[in-house]
């Protein structure tokens, strides 16, 4: 590879509890393109450079393949550049490339390692069952709520191997008001499940019927108004825990969503993330957790051992002692939500909680 940019310049602390985050973007340049893909490339590491969480980039061309071109990033932690990457400023920032390149791929490390000269840094270990997690998020118009999630409920399941190492293996779906949230689990390439599904007759037969109620219209038909309607609806799983054993109780999904102040979304992830690994560790009926976030969009899909109104603070994700009046000041709560009182934290769970749609694991497709 030939790197065009400037090497990296970096201190490099004895250890490190959250890992940054190295993206490598695979490009395949059209032909005649090259000038204008540099061109595009010299505007965007600039207005990249200043994104939050940004450490730096290069940009690579193959020395065997000179249409193939590399950009990689690093970050501080997955959290800022998951933000980012789903937000409309980056849809906006990316547009000039769209015209240069035939084909892009993404693909996100955690650094677990690093050697620089005599000296090695080890980075702390993500929680990880070796599953990949992600939702989509999207509103419909108010009023045809009970219609969408009809048709979202009585689907038939697309097949669940997609290939020799990718399958899908649960689909969660909830609705709070007019918002549906819909959260996948896959063993092997997210990408190459995502794209299996939307190729599924089934599949896109329920996409078509729910397409005349969506608040955002759409055309899936059109790559490039599919592409920019899914990077809209993402909402990345930013943190997960979960705990070492089974539990005797039976176990419960539930999907919470929280009503963020503006610009807070990051401060309830980092919140909620804390509490979570305390209860877990401490031992509790929260059997897992996963944050999914973007921009002020804060959802967290929880597995309880048995009902969540029983221990509403660990369902809630509150259960330190001054967890609740920090996450009071992160939220937009009305009188009904005071989270000093058994009463204003039982409504809150009610009102956070969203309603199921639909939960199918891979055995019953």
């Amino acid at each position: 590879m030939t790197t065009l940019t400037e090497p990296m310049t970096d201190t490099h602390p004895a250890a490190l509890a959250v890992p940054r985050l190295r993206v490598v973007l695979m490009c395949d340049v059209m032909d005649g393109a090259q000038d204008r893909f540099l061109t595009a490339y010299e505007q965007l590491r600039h207005q990249v450079a200043a994104v939050p969480g940004h450490v730096s980039d290069q940009l690579c061309q193959s020395i065997e393949d000179p249409s193939q071109w590399l950009i990689t990033s690093e970050w501080e932690s997955a959290q800022p550049f998951l933000s980012w990457v789903d937000s409309e400023a980056h849809r906006e920032m990316v547009k000039p490339l769209h015209g240069c390149v035939r084909d892009t791929r993404s693909l996100r490390f955690s650094i677990m390692r690093e050697t620089a000269g005599d000296h090695t840094y080890d980075f702390a270990a993500p929680v990880s069952d070796g599953i990949v997690r992600h939702a989509l998020t999207f509103t419909v118009k108010p009023g045809t709520e009970q219609k969408v999630a009809g048709i979202l409920a009585g689907y038939t399941s697309p097949k669940a191997q997609v290939d020799e190492r990718t399958r899908l293996l649960r689909t969660s779906l909830f609705m709070q008001g007019n918002r549906v949230v819909r959260a996948v689990e896959v063993a092997g390439d997210l990408g190459a499940a995502l794209r299996h599904v939307a190729q599924q007759p089934e599949v896109r037969a329920v996409e078509e019927a729910i397409n005349p109620f969506l608040e955002e219209a759409r055309d899936l038909g059109n790559p490039e108004s599919a592409r920019a309607f899914f990077m809209r609806a993402a909402l990345p799983a930013v943190h997960r825990v979960a705990a070492p054993d089974a539990p005797a109780a039976p176990v419960r999904r539930y999907a919470l969503r929280y009503p963020v102040k503006t610009g807070c979304g990051s401060s309830v992830v980092g919140l909620l993330a804390r509490q979570d690994r305390q209860v877990v560790e401490e031992g509790s009926p929260l059997v897992a957790s996963t944050l999914f976030h973007r921009d002020d969009v804060v959802v967290r899909v929880i597995d309880f051992a048995g009902p969540a109104d029983a221990d509403p603070t660990t369902a809630l994700g509150i259960a330190g002692p001054r967890a609740a009046g920090v996450l009071a000041r992160l939220l937009e709560l009305d009188e009904h939500h005071d989270l000093r009182t058994a009463s204003g934290i039982g409504r809150f769970l009610t009102d956070c909680t969203m309603q199921p749609v639909t939960d199918r694991s891979s055995q019953d497709a």
